[in-house]
């Protein structure tokens, strides 16, 4: 049994069941015991590799968005550069130098909670700024990356029965951590039952705060995450990792990895008034050009073609990362040139029938 399970157990004995958030938010934030506030979890020797970490094409295409984003703003001055959830600041890395090549020098910053990260993030990058939240980076036209944060948000999830809508919690069931049933909810009626839905308030939080910003200072963002269109999966997302395995959500609490899937359609809709565009991270990399970049690397090391080529593989196809990962592109008005920006070549969300 980990710390953190004890004083889950604890907390739940005294208090009662507590949401999948308030168990997300412990797993993942507590102050000493919570998974990202004590450990670097990316890469082989961790839990999980993120696609930054799989080649550097990645943090390129990403760079020369927002590049292409300012630069349809006519380059302003005195953007800065944000990212949620920075990781090692590999990303960054990457997205930079692509940035410098175009002409794009900007003030970076980073949103990050977790100490261990952010010692991290400073080895790379000593010239960074550093936030807990998006609201204390100073006002201004921004542009912001957000890979694979959402995700970690904390969601409740919900559940119709026939007699009305019921939370799910996790309680205690002959000493063990177990998941239930709240009693019905108050409010109104129920939907068809076995009928789910998640809500996550933090990550709703988020992208209001994101909107925002846009709207009052300009600039563009990229979300790109775990996530879904329509239609829905077959039930809760909510999915534990480990040591690059999937394990039960249950398991050892605060050492493993605590996601969920985004309804992208719904994070879409809190950035009404600005541009939005929605995609596959496969398309939308394609549409970036990393299969020129992806060549023109081999070109330079054909001894490495073949680990390239993997990488390209790996990052685009449909049956592996280019269709599980979903990408929005959000730009304020004034930011948006006429036509469809790079990776978005289809409808905006408004659009799409």
């Amino acid at each position: 049994m980990t710390p953190l399970e004890r004083l889950i157990r604890a907390q739940i004995a005294a208090e009662g069941p507590i949401s999948t958030a308030a168990y997300m938010a412990l797993c993942l934030g507590h102050p000493e015991h919570g998974y990202y506030m004590r450990r670097d979890p990316l890469g082989r020797a961790g839990d999980f590799v993120t696609a930054p970490e799989i080649s550097q094409m990645f943090g390129e295409m990403v760079g020369l968005w927002c590049a292409a984003a300012w630069a349809s703003a006519g380059r302003p001055e005195g953007v800065r550069l944000v990212e949620l959830g920075p990781g090692r600041g590999t990303l960054m890395t990457d997205a930079r130098r692509a940035m410098a090549a175009a002409g794009l020098r900007a003030e970076t910053w980073f949103v990050e909670t977790s100490p261990a990260l952010r010692a991290e993030q400073a080895a790379r990058h000593p010239e960074a700024r550093w936030a807990d939240r998006l609201e204390a980076v100073p006002a201004g036209p921004m542009l912001l990356i957000a890979n694979e944060f959402f995700d970690a948000l904390p969601v409740r999830q919900f559940i119709a029965s026939p007699e009305g809508w019921r939370e799910r919690v996790l309680g205690l069931a002959e000493g063990r951590l177990a998941w239930g049933l709240s009693p019905v909810l108050p409010g109104g009626p129920g939907a068809a039952p076995g009928a789910w839905v998640e809500r996550s308030a933090a990550a709703e939080e988020v992208a209001d705060a994101i909107a925002a910003r846009l709207r009052a200072d300009g600039g563009a963002a990229l979300v790109i995450d775990y996530g879904y269109d329509r239609p829905r999966p077959p039930g809760w997302t909510l999915q534990a990792v480990r040591a690059h395995a999937r394990v039960d959500a249950l398991e050892s609490p605060g050492e493993a990895d605590l996601t969920w899937l985004i309804d992208f359609p719904a994070l879409a809709a809190r950035f009404s008034g600005l541009e939005v565009r929605h995609g596959t991270q496969g398309a939308f990399l394609a549409a970036m050009g990393i299969g020129a970049r992806a060549a023109a690397l081999a070109g330079r090391r054909p001894d490495r073609a073949a680990e390239i080529a993997e990488a390209l593989e790996r990052l685009t196809a449909p049956e592996r990362m280019g269709r599980l990962f979903r990408v929005l592109g959000i730009r304020a008005p004034g930011w948006a040139a006429a036509g469809p920006p790079p990776g978005f070549p289809g409808p905006t969300a408004e659009e799409r029938p």
